[in-house]
């Protein structure tokens, strides 16, 4: 950069510069001239060189005596009387001619005029210097914010030269209510390397985002290094002090504020801070205080043997779980040596008192690390484990639940604020996890162990070992679990019911342990990892299968049932080692019962692979065919029939594709309808007469008899509510086939007249899964009960439920309420609760379709009826997932549908929909090509606009939202011309300011008023004359420009016409109108 002259400068300088030299002048420069100037002191320097300026005698510190200057006393000079002046130079002033007079007006009045201009100049040149960068600064902010487009949510386009810039535009981002997009300029900002002032600044602004996100401890993260910046920063001290109230750390936040006070002892918004969590912490300190007693009392009575069996004990017992459910009552019971009383609880063995005892535990690990582990450490791992596998199922539940809170504090950590002895252990949550669960897998095996602990420990395992999302790359825990335990979970889905020597078992602890092994080959990541778990398989069944006799075979085979199940994969590869498929077949023809139960079985599940379901059309239909009409027992011939199901279903749902002759599968439905209304047989075989249902309802005729057989369809809804969990898949797949519920997409005219020119097989879709026959099934099973079974199913706690099991339960519910006189009965029956979890968890297909459920029932229905209470806070985030661009238009349509009405209930749910940030996508769909789409999504943002949020985002400066609403008024499609006038009037009324800018969004402002008024549609009349009405109010200038438009004619008729709230706002416009003197009233007072 060059250097640029300023005439400013010039001038000051050379004003400066005569002013000195007018000095010189005015002063005397000789020493013996001082006579004749006795009042002057002149300016003079010493040996040294110091600079003494001169001054008039006397001084306001003389008295009027001393007014002459007696130079030589002092260095610069000082003041004296006259016969000191005379005595010091010799002189008799009464002989001399008076001296000139310099303090005279005309030199005042002259240095005074040189004075003013002397300050103008340098005024001026102040100015001019200050004007410059500023005017500068403000183009290129202005140039951003017109570069802000309608949705405050996009990225940042525009690239900042530094990081002054960058923070300046997350300051704008962060007052349009865009928090991400602000802490991503902020961010930027810190990379280019700012001064740590600058530093202290961004973070202490990325900690305010971080508050407005409700992300608490990355905002206390932020503060802290802000503070570690610049340690009296204020503002980052407070918003530290914020985060740390919220976390519930009060004590910490507490000494923050005091450090606020003490360098800001004015600012009120400290103090009324301060006394907020002091009286926090003083009510924190008054309940434990007040509880020490209670808690002491509680354990003396539990631990009282002559309190047995009293009213008195189980009430101190519940009392001691209700005070560990509250964060301070847990700590206060973990510090007065509650965990040592509680096991003296548990070795009791009275079911009472344990269950008090585990219940209490869960409050006191729940979401706290050290507590957890300082828990095991007194109870130890192994004891906690043991208590599983005790008959009791109450207790062996609670043990399942206090397993599973403890090893979601040891992986989590802690997340409650009040910590308690945190730093006092220092543990590894990692040896700690695999310690918890290697006693797990070696409960598995142990002898002794109930059926129902058994279950237990595979449910938490499913629960505990797998990643949660494939996102997390950390899959070392699964891999650990296979090298150590793979072993054990094959003895337990391998073990053969009622043989000597095996485990306690229950009818689901098979399917459990298949659900396990799916879970953990699902969670391998490549193939080298896979084949370790195919060759631990093999290796396995190998080992029974060679040298154990008959007993291993069969232990082998039922060991491939539950790859088969499971991971289905290794159960094929095991199926193809030497001699297995051989023994299957053979065993099918024993004499022994238990024998031809577990060959049928594996050749069930075999036959529903299509990889061998062909081999065994081949070589095991006829022998399937002679179990079913040879065996006298029935559980044969249950099982036989529903292999032959499997294989007479192979052409799934293609019309074409018939594996037996006409007729056969509907005997075979008949016979599997017949069995499930058998009441005298036990459910576990009941059920594989549902697994050959859930096969043979492809078939259109099969699913017609069927959902006309009420007693079958009680049956069906029955045993999906017993004990017998492992039905429920099976139960799901049959509703899935007779509502049409799977994905179908119809064949393209052109592709399958090529396929039949080519040869090509083209399925064909059965003449009874039209539409009509469809809709008449889903009306019979919403009759029969269906909604009420499937909630249920819902609310089933087993793995058995597993994510696909979900899958169908939400397809199924989508389909029943497609029809609008339907979903009624659906919510009446409790439908609407059930959705709830399916929409939240499960596959990504399924809770999309759950969601759309919801949507349809929401869009029709009153949604505080159909979810009471808090549920219907919990419907905003499944809606807020359609609205996302991978769903379909119909899904984006029903979403905005729905929230539309829950935007209209209450300012609670609007707060939710904008907390789940749906607004930007609102505003996307605002500009959606499909009418329907952006209409629903316009009516949404007008609901929407009573929330003082969405009205910043319009009245923020810099975006064309309000633009869109006008420009919306006037289009041709009358639904979206209401939606978008409604939400003028509504903005005009809340927001007035509004209203001066709608002139300057559009200059067809004027045209659109005026069509709105004269629509023949009331409702857009009244939105119309609502908008003109607010923006008179705004202002006299507006007012008198629609006065002097033909707005003014078309106000006087519609004030003319009947009363209405049309003719009512119009007159209230005239009014107005009259108040600013604009027009004046007829002379008869119109």
């Amino acid at each position: 950069m060059g250097l640029q002259r300023n005439p400013g400068l010039l001038l000051t300088g050379l004003c400066v510069g005569l002013l000195f030299s007018w000095m010189n002048l005015a002063q005397p420069t000789d020493l013996s001239a001082l006579a004749h100037h006795p009042h002057l002191c002149q300016t003079t320097r010493d040996a040294e060189g110091r600079h003494y300026p001169g001054f008039f005698c006397p001084r306001l510190s003389d008295t009027p005596e001393e007014a002459y200057c007696c130079h030589l006393q002092a260095a610069g000079g000082s003041c004296c009387t006259l016969d000191e002046f005379e005595a010091l130079y010799q002189v008799n002033l009464s002989t001399l001619q008076p001296p000139p007079i310099l303090r005279g007006p005309g030199p005042l009045l002259a240095l005074g005029i040189y004075s003013l201009l002397l300050m103008a100049l340098m005024t001026a040149d102040f100015v001019h210097f200050c004007r410059g960068p500023g005017r500068r600064e403000r183009q290129n902010s202005r140039g951003r914010r017109l570069s802000f487009r309608a949705s405050a949510a996009r990225p940042l386009q525009v690239p900042a030269s530094s990081a002054e810039e960058l923070r300046k535009e997350g300051n704008e981002l962060f007052k349009c209510g865009d928090y991400e997009g602000a802490l991503t300029a902020y961010t930027q900002a810190l990379s280019l390397g700012a001064t740590p002032q600058d530093q202290a600044i961004l973070h202490r602004n990325r900690a305010a985002c971080h508050l407005k996100l409700e992300d608490y401890s990355k905002a206390e993260s932020e503060a802290s290094k802000a503070i570690e910046k610049d340690g009296g920063d204020v503002k980052a001290l407070y918003r530290r002090s914020q985060a740390l109230e919220k976390l519930g750390r009060l004590d910490q936040a507490v000494l923050d504020l005091k450090r606020c006070v003490s360098l800001e002892p004015k600012n009120k918004v400290f103090q009324e801070s301060l006394r907020n969590i002091g009286g926090q912490i003083q009510e924190k300190v008054r309940y434990m205080s007040s509880t020490d007693a209670k808690v002491e009392q509680m354990f003396q009575i539990l631990l009282d043997p002559k309190e047995k069996g009293t009213e008195k004990k189980q009430k101190a017992s519940q009392n001691l779980v209700v005070l560990a459910r509250e964060d301070a009552g847990a700590e206060k019971i973990f510090r007065s040596n509650g965990v040592q009383l509680l096991q003296r609880l548990l070795d009791t063995g009275e079911t009472d008192l344990m269950l008090a005892a585990l219940r209490t535990l869960v409050g006191i690990c729940s979401e706290h690390q050290s507590r957890t582990v300082a828990t095991l450490s007194v109870l130890g791992t192994r004891r906690v484990v043991s208590i599983l596998g005790v008959e009791n199922q109450a207790v062996s539940l609670a043990a399942c639940h206090l397993l599973q809170v403890m090893f979601d504090a040891l992986k989590e950590g802690v997340k409650k604020g009040f910590r308690g002895k945190e730093g006092a252990i220092i543990v590894d949550p990692a040896r700690e996890l695999k310690v918890l669960i290697s006693n797990l897998l070696e409960l598995l095996t142990e002898i002794g162990v109930s059926g129902q602990g058994r279950d237990n420990a595979l449910t938490l395992l499913i629960k505990m070992v797998p990643r949660k999302s494939p996102k997390d790359p950390n899959n070392s825990l699964t891999l650990w679990v296979i090298d150590q335990g793979l072993k054990k979970i094959l003895e337990v889905g391998g073990s053969v019911p009622e043989a000597a020597g095996e485990l306690t078992v229950t009818a689901n602890s098979r399917m459990s342990a298949s659900i396990l092994l799916s879970k953990l080959f699902d969670d391998l990541k490549c193939d080298a990892e896979r084949e370790n778990f195919h060759r631990l398989c093999e290796n396995y069944i190998r080992s029974w299968f060679e040298g154990q006799g008959l007993a291993g075979k069969l232990r082998a085979i039922q060991t491939v049932s539950c790859l088969l199940q499971g991971p289905c994969d290794a159960g094929n590869r095991a199926l193809e080692l030497s001699g297995v498929m051989e023994s299957v077949i053979a065993l099918c023809a024993s004499e022994q019962e238990e024998e031809q139960l577990v060959a049928v079985e594996a050749l069930i599940h075999a036959a529903g692979k299509a990889k061998r379901a062909s081999f065994i059309t081949a070589n095991g239909v006829a022998l399937l065919k002679d179990l079913y009409k040879g065996s006298e027992r029935d559980s044969i011939r249950i099982r036989a029939l529903v292999g032959l199901c499997k294989l007479g279903s192979a052409g799934g749902t293609d019309f074409s594709m018939k594996q037996f002759a006409e007729g056969s599968t509907l005997k075979l439905a008949k016979q599997c309808r017949k069995w499930l209304c058998n009441d005298q047989i036990d459910a576990g075989t009941r059920r594989w007469a549902v697994e050959g249902l859930a096969y043979l309802t492809f078939d259109a005729d099969v699913k017609e008899e069927f959902v006309e057989d009420e007693a079958a369809l009680k049956a069906l809804f029955q045993l999906s509510r017993s004990e017998e969990r492992s039905v429920l898949f099976a139960v799901g797949s049959a509703l899935v086939n007779c509502t049409n519920s799977y994905d179908y997409e119809e064949p393209d005219p052109k592709m399958v007249e090529l396929a039949k020119y080519a040869k090509q097989h083209v399925p064909e879709q059965h003449p009874k899964d039209k539409p009509s026959f469809v809709r008449a099934r889903v009306k019979k099973l919403l009759a029969a009960g269906v909604v009420s079974a499937m909630t249920c199913m819902v609310k089933t706690e087993s793995p058995v439920l597993t994510n696909s099991c979900r899958e169908l339960l939400s397809r199924v519910f989508l389909a029943l309420v497609e029809e609008v006189e339907d979903r009624g009965t659906v919510v009446a029956q409790g439908g609407g609760k059930a959705l709830l979890p399916l929409a939240l968890e499960g596959t990504d297909v399924g809770q999309t379709k759950a969601a759309q459920a919801l949507a349809k029932l929401t869009i029709t229905s009153n949604p505080e009826m159909t979810f009471p209470g808090e549920r219907i806070y919990e419907v905003v985030r499944p809606l807020v997932s359609l609205l996302h661009l991978s769903c379909s238009g119909l899904q984006n349509f029903e979403a905005l549908m729905a929230l539309t009405n829950l935007a209209g209930i209450s300012e609670r749910l609007r707060q939710k929909i904008l907390k789940e940030k749906a607004v930007p996508m609102i505003e996307g769909y605002m500009f959606e090509e499909h009418e329907m789409i952006r209409r629903a999504a316009t009516e949404c943002m007008c609901n929407l606009a009573m929330s003082k949020e969405v009205q910043d985002l319009f009245e923020a400066q810099g975006n064309d939202r309000l633009k869109l609403l006008v420009l919306y008024s006037g289009e041709d499609d009358e639904l979206l011309r209401r939606a978008a006038a409604g939400g003028l009037a509504m903005l005009t009324s809340m927001r007035p300011s509004l209203c001066s800018r709608i002139p300057q969004v559009t200059t067809h402002w004027l045209e659109i008023l005026q069509a709105l008024l004269l629509s023949p549609n009331p409702e857009l009349q009244h939105r119309g004359t609502v908008v003109v009405l607010n923006m008179m109010e705004s202002s006299k200038e507006i007012a008198s420009t629609l006065m002097e438009s033909e707005v003014l004619e078309i106000l006087s008729v519609l004030a003319k016409g009947e009363e209405s709230p049309v003719t009512r706002a119009a007159a209230a416009c005239l009014e107005k109108a009259v108040e600013y003197r604009l027009i004046q009233p007829n002379q008869d007072g119109e």
